[in-house]
């Protein structure tokens, strides 16, 4: 089994594929997904996804608006980093000099899970100047200073065990397992995209990445820093969500009063999948009330 995925057999009908790129930035081969005309939208995807993630969403976005959605180090196609980087602001630092040698200035910025995280880190340190950030089912509040500080911990036990990625990919080899594992976020989507979960999962340098993220994570210093965000922010809560419990929006907003909060029942933590309509008109909203102002 590949440590890896390989662009020409697990990519060779990626969804979106006449869209995909290969840049280099910051020392990486990434894999970019480029559509549309008009102000630029960039997507960022969460832990142990890629592109696929956006396959639905992306094109509804394109009608209107440039979508680049990037995958992120180690995930998917685009090359691994060392475990240092995979940590917050090493891959806000990653995602902004990619931005910089596309020469890209997104307008709106739009981010699942731990991507959300990402853009906020980015437009706080002034990476990236959107009018918003609309964060789906954003990855924001630690556990809790212990339960954070346990599972940072096991992460990183985990991660530095070579063999434990491999022994992941082994068991989700088994299309079964991956489906339960999706199932769990209080989701439930198509076919095909629970096979491109399936195709990534197999191989242990995709879950390495999600390891070292999980193992670098330190939201403690976002959420001091959040009072000073710029761009607006809108959070979108599935009501179903089993990762991050839609409970949690309401913690960020405590610490940013301005921030909005957007409730979609009978969605889980993979919202965007589950209703890319509804994800691109909240998307599109966004940008018209920015340009009616």
């Amino acid at each position: 089994m590949a440590e890896r995925p390989n662009w020409n057999i697990e990519g060779r009908d990626w969804p979106n594929r006449e869209a995909s790129r290969f840049v280099t930035a910051a020392g990486l081969r990434w894999h970019v997904q480029v559509m549309g005309q008009g102000p630029t939208i960039l997507l960022l995807h969460g832990t142990a996804a890629a592109t696929h993630s956006w396959r639905d969403l992306m094109p509804l976005l394109a009608r209107d608006f440039t979508v680049v959605a990037p995958d992120l180090p180690g995930h998917g196609f685009s090359d691994p980093v060392a475990s240092a980087r995979l940590s917050l602001p090493g891959m806000a630092a990653s995602v902004a000099a990619l931005l910089a040698t596309m020469q890209v200035r997104p307008a709106l910025a739009a981010g699942h899970s731990a991507g959300a995280a990402i853009l906020l880190r980015m437009a706080l340190d002034g990476r990236i100047a959107p009018s918003a950030i609309v964060s789906l089912n954003g990855a924001l509040q630690p556990l809790g200073d212990r339960h954070a500080a346990f599972f940072t911990r096991a992460a990183r036990m985990l991660v530095g065990l070579p063999f434990v990625p491999s022994l992941f990919a082994w068991r989700a080899a088994d299309r079964a397992v991956a489906e339960r594992l999706l199932r769990d976020t209080g989701s439930r989507i198509e076919a095909r995209g629970v096979d491109l979960y399936a195709r990534l999962f197999r191989h242990s340098g995709h879950l390495a990445a999600a390891l070292g993220m999980m193992a670098n994570w330190d939201l403690v210093p976002l959420l001091r820093d959040l009072p000073k965000l710029k761009p607006r922010l809108v959070l979108v809560t599935g009501a179903l969500d089993r990762a991050v419990p839609p409970a949690q929006a309401e913690a960020v907003r405590r610490r940013l009063p301005s921030a909005e909060i957007v409730a979609w029942p009978g969605l889980g933590h993979l919202a965007h999948e589950e209703r890319p309509e509804q994800a691109a008109a909240l998307i599109k909203s966004e940008t018209a009330g920015e340009m009616a102002a």
